[in-house]
């Protein structure tokens, strides 16, 4: 008899900015598989008898193998129990949860997907960055600063975009990133942010332009995880203009 599995996007690390299915679908589990960057608080709505397993993922550090996840969710699945997968943000940005959904399907359990805000969006939210602006860029484009193969972003094509950039575990390699938007023509004074543990309490940021970011990023001596964000709109975080606007329109 086969369980069920919920792969469940717990957030950027705030408690509060669990969604009300994520809170119903851990309620219902039988075993929670919790990532490293998850907020423990989630797990305040497991139930009691619920076994909590730690399978944690963080850049530089030892890390539980995404096939020995994979295996694990099927056996316990196979036995007839859910499980919960609880990962940081959203399962499908930057999360594996596309690999986890592909093998639960293959192995015919039941999987369910549970939407997570992402720090793309909630961490800039909080220095008053908007992500998109009319009036400042065409979108926005989320990338990794770092990849498996040792792959480098097409840095001139993201940067004719002229979208907002929002970079997710590109810290360790923050001077490469740098290098790559100035060499593709972006401006030395384009203001970035680069934020550590977005949404917690411990939350640390700078805002600097692209040509001082790397140092005052060093010199603040901020780790990860941490997230990137170029554009025009990272002006308002240093300006409040988006408060200036909302009195403006109100």
């Amino acid at each position: 008899m086969s369980g069920k599995a919920w792969l469940i996007g717990a957030g950027p690390g705030d408690v509060e900015l669990l969604t009300l299915k994520a809170v119903r679908a851990l309620g219902e589990a039988d075993v929670v598989l919790i990532d490293d960057l998850v907020n423990r608080e989630v797990l305040r709505y497991a139930k009691a008898s619920a076994r909590v397993i730690a399978v944690g993922k963080r850049g530089g550090c030892r890390s539980t193998p995404q096939a020995f996840i994979e295996r694990l969710m099927l056996r316990l699945a196979g036995q007839g129990k859910t499980v919960a997968r609880a990962k940081g943000g959203d399962p499908f940005v930057f999360g594996r949860g596309g690999e986890e959904f592909a093998a639960l399907i293959a192995a015919g359990i039941a999987v369910e997907v549970v939407s997570g805000i992402t720090a793309g969006v909630a961490v800039p939210a909080l220095l008053n960055i908007p992500v998109t602006h009319r009036e400042h860029c065409r979108g926005v484009t989320f990338i990794t600063g770092a990849t498996r193969d040792g792959a480098k972003p097409n840095w001139h094509a993201l940067v004719a975009s002229g979208a907002t950039l929002v970079i997710y575990m590109g810290l360790k390699n923050l001077p490469a990133i740098v290098a790559g938007l100035r060499g593709a023509g972006m401006a030395a004074s384009m203001p970035v942010a680069v934020v550590q543990n977005g949404t917690l309490p411990s939350q640390r940021q700078v805002v600097a332009t692209l040509a001082q970011i790397a140092n005052a990023v060093a010199q603040a001596s901020l780790q990860s995880p941490a997230l990137i964000v170029v554009g025009e709109v990272v002006h308002y975080a240093k300006t409040g203009a988006v408060e200036a606007l909302a009195r403006k329109q109100a």
